[in-house]
């Protein structure tokens, strides 16, 4: 009892801290005269803490027995991953950010990956995943794609140097989405394979 107890407070704490970064990247892209909070849903970052954030809510209060939580769980622990790696190995020091912008791209991209990972790595929930789910996890980064390229064709405005397919074209924008879309999986698989080993009998 008190173990799930002190899991509900972690990942509430978390979801705060998700909430809080992506409120704080609205009101920056609002208040920036280069910004434009439309474009904010073509970031994986801020798809993925918003997976994080409404699937801590969910473990805060107890509503974890479903497919879908199962499905919405390993989206948003994979997501929140390849957006703390991918930041950090491509793409951190793009931009000189100040004030508000780097308050949130801090609590996006740093504090709610490493706070949901050691959530889950010691804290759980357990016995969620299934192979089904790391199936179904693969439509969040398609979906993702789907509406990003397409989008970007018409408006120019790619979210990612890695998926500008203006500046790249297709071919090596394909590549780079193949490369991260077996990243995703092995991510998952993994992930399945982990809570399997240490899920208590």
């Amino acid at each position: 009892m008190r173990s799930e107890k002190l899991t509900r407070a972690w990942f509430a704490v978390t979801a705060v801290v998700a909430l809080t970064g992506l409120v704080s990247q609205v009101v920056a892209s609002a208040t920036d005269p280069g910004g434009r909070v439309a474009n904010l849903l073509c970031f994986f970052t801020i798809d993925s803490n918003l997976l994080v954030t409404a699937a801590s809510v969910l473990v805060a209060l107890g509503a974890i027995r479903t497919k879908l939580f199962a499905v919405l769980w390993l989206d948003a622990l994979v997501g929140i991953i390849v957006t703390g790696i991918v930041y950090q190995v491509a793409l951190a020091g793009l931009s000189e950010l100040h004030g508000l912008s780097l308050f949130a791209d801090t609590m996006l991209h740093k504090v709610t990956p490493i706070l949901f990972v050691l959530g889950w790595l010691f804290a759980g929930p357990r016995g969620v995943l299934t192979w089904r789910a790391v199936g179904w996890s693969l439509l969040y980064p398609l979906a993702w794609l789907a509406f990003t390229l397409p989008r970007g064709a018409i408006t120019g405005f790619y979210p990612y140097p890695f998926v500008d397919a203006g500046a790249l074209g297709y071919g090596q924008v394909t590549l780079n989405c193949v490369f991260i879309g077996l990243f995703f999986t092995a991510l998952a698989a993994g992930a399945f394979l982990y809570e399997r080993r240490v899920r208590p009998v």
